[in-house]
């Protein structure tokens, strides 16, 4: 199904933030601001070595979204206003944008948005310069440059200038402060005149034309680009960007969806689609408003872009360049014209682990997550004192068990749900009597001891009978818990971990502070089964449908752990998670 069609539209009333502290000389004392506009007006050549320290400088001032506006050449001395003007689309200018996002990537903390309202292509369809400001989601609270003036003063005429400047071109907070950056280049003075030396090339048009820096990119009425998109990063936010530029009409964007998710990393992990789609939607809008986004689901590999006969050209990454000559072969088959394909080079990331991608990557995020806390715990007054409970749930062959034994050589003591259902359907156990009753004699060994076996045949795809089972069971083994948590309590032990696969199931998050999930591609989860247990590949598959799905545990768990590497990967994860518990959980004494 299509979704509507995105344009930019007014935002309604001015955004009132707290007035922002005095902007004192020295920028050691200045206060942190929630949001910033850096504006760049040294002339990008010279810009690219400078940039590294700049973004340093605006990173201790903003804390949440920096937007940055390219202006090279343009001086905010002399008694003239300075007004907004085009800056030529080249190579050279889109090379500067994945150079600037590429840096950023240190800045954890900062969403960086180049505006490209400006930046404009050799089109002689193109609109003029909008004369009205341009709103932002996050009307910048401080206004920030690279402009440099000899005294190095920030109280003279040329702040004054940069406001009335910001505020011509973009919605700002009320009392907007402004700071003219003095960065710390290192030894040496850095040269004013631009340099000889290009950057990298890392973006180039699929044909064989050689490209040079000055050249002017082609604009394009209508184009597209895709991606999963999960937890907007600057490798997307290149293509994106880039995309933009081309575009002079209307962009649209391929959101992967359903299918298409079953084959990424930890997608249990994945933000849900209508969560993606409001974060790209916020930055496509703040980075260019003048285009139509057409924001739709990606169902297969082709999308629109395969089928729809009035788009002009496709943005692609190296790792899905083969899709996109796919995208057209597919195109020429249905009597389509090739589409003009943009390859973007892909951003290094230097600080991955040895198990996630060396490229800038929301499958390196997604297992970053693994450990942390994703929600707030619960507060269960009624547990014992001093001791804190966690359940620990997965699907079958998950390695849940090994995760559990791992907790326990930490320190946890563990509760074996299963241990706790043997003894409560054992002879004299007290499930026994009322299990018999409810379900026949004929359902035990001759020695009198309950057969699970046929025990499990009645209840299996019952779903009437298996409630009968579980209304016996489930109380039994919740109450059998709590006595051993007293006995963890009474061995002096501070951590309780619930092993236990039917814990959400049963209803057992009730005496727990935290949920933690460990998760599996089911493909793996069927094999691990195949090979443990002997069962055939349908059977196996069969148990897995007959539990929660690993994404139905995990959107009510407040950590998420994962067996998928190898075992001193998951050693190193699980400590992580016990490392971050320690911290977060109440100081308690330390003896019982």
């Amino acid at each position: 199904m299509r979704k509507p069609r995105l344009r930019a539209q007014p935002r309604g009333a001015v955004y009132q933030a707290p007035s922002p502290p005095s902007v004192s000389a020295g920028l050691g004392s200045m206060a942190v601001f929630r949001s910033g506009l850096l504006v760049l007006t040294t002339p990008l050549a010279s810009l690219a070595p400078r940039l590294a320290p700049i973004l340093t400088s605006a990173a201790r001032l903003v804390n949440d979204t920096l937007y940055v506006h390219l202006q090279p050449g343009m001086s905010l001395e002399g008694p003239a206003q300075p007004q907004s003007s085009p800056v030529q689309a080249t190579f050279e200018v889109l090379d500067f944008i994945t150079h600037l996002y590429a840096g950023a990537k240190v800045h954890r903390h900062l969403d960086v948005r180049i505006l490209l309202t400006n930046v404009r292509t050799k089109s002689a369809f193109l609109p003029p310069l909008p004369s009205s400001v341009q709103n932002l989601a996050h009307p910048p609270e401080v206004v920030l440059t690279d402009f440099q003036t000899l005294d190095g003063s920030q109280y003279n005429p040329v702040k004054q200038q940069l406001e009335r400047y910001a505020t011509s071109c973009y919605s700002c907070c009320p009392q907007l402060a402004s700071v003219l950056l003095y960065p710390d280049y290192g030894s040496g003075e850095l040269p004013v005149e631009p340099l000889d030396v290009p950057l990298p090339s890392t973006i180039r048009p699929a044909s064989p034309v050689a490209r040079s820096p000055k050249q002017p990119v082609r604009g394009y009425h209508r184009g597209a680009v895709g991606g999963t998109f999960d937890r907007l990063h600057n490798a997307h936010k290149v293509l994106l960007s880039v995309a933009c530029i081309l575009a002079q009409e209307q962009l649209v964007v391929g959101v992967a969806d359903k299918d298409l998710l079953k084959s990424k990393l930890l997608p249990e992990l994945l933000q849900p689609y209508a969560e993606r789609v409001a974060h790209l939607s916020e930055f496509l809008v703040d980075i260019k408003p003048s285009l139509t986004f057409d924001i739709i689901p990606l169902l297969d590999p082709y999308g629109p872009a395969g089928s729809d006969p009035s788009l002009e050209f496709l943005v692609v990454s190296e790792e899905t360049y083969r899709g996109g000559m796919a995208v057209n072969r597919f195109r020429l088959e249905n009597g389509l014209e090739e589409l003009a394909l943009y390859q973007i080079q892909l951003l290094k990331d230097p600080s991955h682990k040895e198990n996630e991608e060396d490229k800038v990557s929301s499958s390196s995020f997604r297992q970053r997550m693994l450990g942390n806390l994703l929600r707030p715990p619960y507060k269960r007054p009624e547990l014992p004192a001093h001791l804190y409970v966690i359940g620990l749930t997965g699907i079958s062959g998950s390695g849940k068990s090994s995760i559990a034994q791992r907790l326990k050589g930490l320190g946890a003591f563990v509760i074996d749900s299963d241990h706790l259902g043997h003894r409560a359907y054992a002879p004299g156990g007290p499930a026994y009597q009322p299990v018999v009753e409810a379900f026949g004699t004929d359902i035990l060994h001759k020695d009198g001891i309950i057969n699970r076996k046929v025990l499990g045949s009645r209840v299996f795809g019952n779903k009437k009978q298996l409630k009968k089972l579980t209304d016996i069971v489930w109380p039994v083994i919740a109450k059998l818990a709590r006595e051993e948590m007293d006995q963890a309590v009474a061995e002096g032990k501070h951590v309780c971990v619930i092993d236990a696969a039917m814990l959400l199931e049963a209803g057992w998050q009730n005496m727990v502070h935290e949920v933690w999930t460990v998760v599996i591609p089911e493909t793996e989860a069927i094999r691990r089964i195949v090979e443990r247990d002997g069962l055939s590949e349908s059977a196996a598959q069969s148990r897995l449908q007959s539990q929660m799905s690993g994404q139905q545990l995990v959107d009510q768990s407040h950590v998420v752990l994962s067996t998928l590497w190898e075992p001193h990967v998951t050693q190193l994860q699980v400590e992580k998670a016990w490392d971050l518990l320690q911290k977060r959980i109440p100081k308690m004494p330390s003896g019982p």
